[in-house]
């Protein structure tokens, strides 16, 4: 998947493979691990918010997953993507905090890439137009957030982010009929007709903007300030599994 928001005003990194920057890193090239951030914040922030429903909320969860990855780097073996890796470590983030509010208040009960690009140039259009896209947006985010959490993060996931049916089993530590069996009931609950009108809408909704993207990796670069080195010694309670 290519860069969502990649680091301006230094070509060379942007070729740099993940695994690259991964090695870097743990030689002491701390610094590069901002472009891994920014590289799959896009990825990352959808695969926390379709678990969780508030904003603030999810972006504090991508932090403490930065920052864990950041920690356990060494354990990164390249036997799956990178980007699946740390997705895994996001989500089991995301699923530790709904335990934990489940815990204390028994009342509370997405084929494409990892890009944030431009949308192509199209023709102008008029304000009622607008105002229509705006209020087809909102409309599936809204469906799409009523789903019930297992199917949404699929969704999310696959028809949103357009990561392989594979890739999603993985992040989920679930089988791949199992990926297609809930997303085939997601669509269904979606109704056919609102995903057909909303068309292109759909891989719009969840969107990471520069400014969330600047305000993460300087929270999480905050937090590793207090960090000398990657401890090989530190293994992760978590089973991160490549």
């Amino acid at each position: 998947m290519e860069a969502a928001h990649e680091i301006v005003g230094d070509p060379s990194r942007a070729s740099l493979t993940d695994e690259d920057i991964v090695a870097r890193v743990c030689a002491g090239e701390r610094h590069l691990f901002e472009q891994l951030m920014r590289r799959h914040n896009q990825q990352i922030y959808r695969a926390v918010r379709a678990v969780l429903h508030d904003d603030s909320e999810t972006e504090d969860v991508m932090q403490d997953a930065y920052v864990r990855a950041y920690e356990h780097l060494r354990e990164f073996e390249g036997r799956s993507r990178f980007s699946t890796w740390l997705t895994r470590i996001a989500l089991y983030e995301a699923f530790a905090r709904v335990r934990r509010r489940k815990r204390y208040d028994s009342l509370e009960s997405i084929e494409a890439r990892a890009e944030c690009q431009p949308m192509p140039a199209a023709a102008v259009r008029n304000p009622e137009q607008l105002a229509s896209d705006v209020e087809m947006h909102d409309l599936i985010e809204k469906a799409v957030g009523s789903l019930p959490e297992e199917f949404r993060s699929v969704f999310v996931l696959r028809s949103v982010q357009g990561m392989k049916g594979a890739e999603v089993a993985a992040c989920l530590g679930i089988r791949e009929t199992t990926v297609k069996t809930r997303l085939f009931r997601a669509r269904a609950r979606l109704q056919e007709l609102l995903v057909a009108s909303g068309g292109s809408a759909v891989r719009g909704i969840y969107d990471f903007h520069l400014s969330r993207c600047d305000r993460v990796v300087g929270a999480v670069f905050r937090r590793l300030s207090g960090f000398h080195s990657l401890d090989p010694s530190i293994r992760s309670p978590v089973q991160l599994h490549h």
